[in-house]
């Protein structure tokens, strides 16, 4: 089959998309924008979506409470849904591209761990700390993680299969030392970094979306400006290295990336799963697995995801809430089982 091509050059960057990309990229904005809505508008106090667009549009809606529960309340959590989606999606796609393996995960070798390890850390013993410094702290998790996976895979090179691996491995040791920090911590900072763990958008404030946003403006504009890199490590070293790339350079690179997105993603929102491995595949089915375009299409799937979920969460058994990590746990594992079944024989 030929596949239609939009080429973007310039002498910084060079980006290849079919030119369906940006259709589904569209389609998937206006998907996003209703789901958005829908969490704003559903809850103990429903809102019209005629009063949420006045509302974001700066008009008066008659009604200061509801004026309240949109900007205060609603709006800021939802913007940290999605926004957490995109920094875990874009992770995953770039982990699963480095490790060529479909069911890699920076929850499942281990990023998130270490990310979740720092993150109690300051929660337990340092409750008293300024929420600017959780993120800080599980992007130091994070890259210390990253950087003892990929000392420990080295072998002339950076093994995929020694990478996941050894994320495994490791991963359970950052778990077992989290439990036992929780074991002996003080009960209302257990309490608070239990819920954290479950992987929960509640209670998420300006101050949050502001505090993850740089990290996105960063970073995400760096995975965008690696993808054709991350096409040609894809395909292993040895072709990455015919094509002219500078393997390791570029693999550390998106390292960086990857593990600065998950890390923030995490210290935001928690321990939400799975989403670095189902986006990416989802996207793949959409536009293919040449990364200029599915990097932006898993970003825009793992947001309108976590977005879905804190919504389902909220209303399914109202007035009880569900973590929205504990949502997409019960969407991920059945999904990662079939993931296992059908790659067994690769």
């Amino acid at each position: 089959m030929k596949v239609d091509w939009l080429v973007i050059r310039s002498q910084a960057i060079s980006f290849r998309i079919e030119r369906r990309v940006p259709i589904i990229l569209l389609c998937l904005a206006v998907a996003i924008a209703v789901a958005m809505v829908m969490n704003v508008a559903k809850g103990e106090y429903p809102i019209s979506p005629l009063d949420i667009v006045k509302t974001l549009l700066g008009l008066d809606i008659g009604n200061p409470d509801h004026s309240f529960v949109i900007q205060n309340l609603r709006l800021p959590r939802t913007l940290v849904a999605f926004m957490v989606g995109m920094a875990l999606a874009i992770s995953g796609t770039i982990f699963q591209g480095l490790t060529r393996n479909p069911l890699a995960d920076p929850g499942i070798i281990g990023i998130n761990a270490g990310a979740s390890l720092a993150a109690v850390t300051v929660i337990v013993l340092f409750p008293s700390a300024p929420i600017y410094t959780l993120p800080l702290s599980a992007f130091a998790g994070a890259l210390l993680m990253a950087i003892l996976i990929y000392s420990l895979a080295w072998n002339n090179g950076s093994s995929p299969i020694l990478l996941i691996l050894m994320g495994v491995g490791l991963s359970a040791i950052a778990s077992a030392i989290t439990s036992l920090m929780i074991t002996f911590g003080e009960i209302y900072d257990v309490s608070n970094a239990l819920v954290w763990l479950a992987g929960s958008v509640y209670g998420r404030t300006w101050e949050q979306v502001f505090s993850l946003l740089p990290w996105l403006i960063i970073f995400v504009p760096m995975a965008l400006m690696l993808a054709r890199h991350l096409n040609a490590l894809n395909l292993g070293d040895d072709v990455a290295k015919s094509l002219g790339s500078q393997v390791e350079w570029q693999r550390g690179l998106l390292v960086l990336v990857g593990v600065a997105l998950a890390g923030a993603g995490v210290a935001t929102a928690g321990n939400i799963g799975f989403i670095g491995l189902i986006a990416p595949h989802l996207g793949r089915q959409l536009v293919g697995a040449t990364h200029e375009g599915l990097i932006p299409t898993s970003a825009l799937l793992g947001g309108v995801i976590i977005v879905m979920a804190d919504l389902l969460g909220r209303t399914l058994f109202a007035p009880i809430e569900l973590p929205c990590g504990v949502v997409t746990a019960v969407i991920g594992a059945p999904y990662f089982l079939y993931l296992l079944i059908r790659n067994r024989k690769k």
